[in-house]
């Protein structure tokens, strides 16, 4: 399957502008520039994994909104406690974690 990064840029900004937050705001708590943000919402630049998460994390969602239009059940708050979890990592955390992410996918524990 090949990701529509043009797509992938649009539902970021669909969301940014559904909770009615700029884009400095969003760019700060995900740890990246506002240019960058500005370039992956009109698909100049194509976002990491990484800033992917760092993203879903600072919009209050899954990266699988972004990467394939899917939202997260609302009455499951779930995903909304790994999002919080998300948000302060570092880095080389973010990377970790979804490699682990990927790891559970293919045990299907």
């Amino acid at each position: 399957m090949a990701l529509d990064y043009k797509e992938i840029g649009r539902r970021i900004a669909q969301r940014r502008r559904d909770l009615k937050l700029k884009q400095i705001t969003v760019s700060e708590r995900a740890g990246i520039s506002d240019k960058y943000l500005s370039n992956i919402e009109r698909a100049i630049s194509i976002p990491s994994t990484e800033v992917v998460m760092r993203l879903a994390a600072a919009l209050d969602t899954t990266p699988d909104t972004f990467l394939v239009g899917t939202a997260p059940d609302p009455a499951n708050q779930e995903w909304r406690v790994v999002a919080q979890r998300l948000r302060p990592m570092t880095p080389r955390q973010l990377e970790l974690t979804a490699h682990f992410i990927d790891w559970v996918i293919r045990e299907e524990v």
